[in-house]
């Protein structure tokens, strides 16, 4: 086929164009299936991490005692922790050590839930946790200092009834006042824990 004078120019310069840029299309095109192939096969390492991580966390909840919980949430922690179960496990495992009267595990799992929770509830809940342990070792001011972390506010409540708790302890008594008040402007109304921060209250003097 022939071509004119203009056409055949162009594509005289498409040609010399190709020859000093082909190669690098050619790699940018490459990186790019690359990328997209990496990025599938992240989604699917994700979703197959997620499904195993639920299996044995459905095992988990199912442990006939502490040493099958130890076993289990050991396992999600060490192989899922980028999937929002292996908290949840922490918060679980923790708590059959706090039954066991090991608190030394029990704060190391807490704390590495609030290090490693994906869900705001579940990082405030290991939050609550470790301060309520803390309160218990009668280490006072490093479970304020707990409490005093960002969390989620639709746990304030229960935040504040703790730290009037801790407070009480410490003979702080108006600033514990302060606290149970707090924690019943934010506390479910027709909620059972709301009663019992109702008679601490109380129990000060409102």
């Amino acid at each position: 086929m022939a071509y004119d004078l203009e056409e055949q120019e162009q594509i005289d310069a498409l040609k010399d164009w190709w020859k000093h840029n082909g190669n690098r299309v050619l790699m940018a095109m490459v990186a790019l299936c690359l990328a997209y192939a990496g990025y599938q096969g992240w989604k699917y390492w994700q979703h197959s991490q997620a499904t195993q991580a639920s299996q044995q966390f459905e095992a988990l909840a199912q442990a006939a005692d502490a040493k099958q919980v130890r076993s289990i949430s050991g396992q999600i922690m060490e192989k899922y922790a980028d999937t929002p179960y292996a908290a949840r496990a922490a918060l679980l495992v923790a708590r059959a050590n706090t039954e066991a009267n090991d608190a030394k595990s029990a704060r190391a799992q807490l704390e590495w839930a609030l290090e490693h929770a994906k869900e705001d509830g579940i990082k405030a809940i290991a939050r609550l946790q470790l301060a309520a342990l803390q309160f218990d070792e009668k280490k006072h001011d490093e479970a304020l200092k707990t409490l005093d972390g960002e969390h989620d506010p639709a746990f304030d409540g229960l935040f504040a009834d703790l730290r009037g708790d801790i407070l009480v302890a410490q003979g702080k008594v108006v600033e514990a006042r302060k606290a149970y008040a707090d924690a019943l402007a934010n506390l479910d109304a027709g909620g059972r824990f709301r009663q019992y921060t109702e008679f601490k209250l109380d129990a000060l003097g409102r």
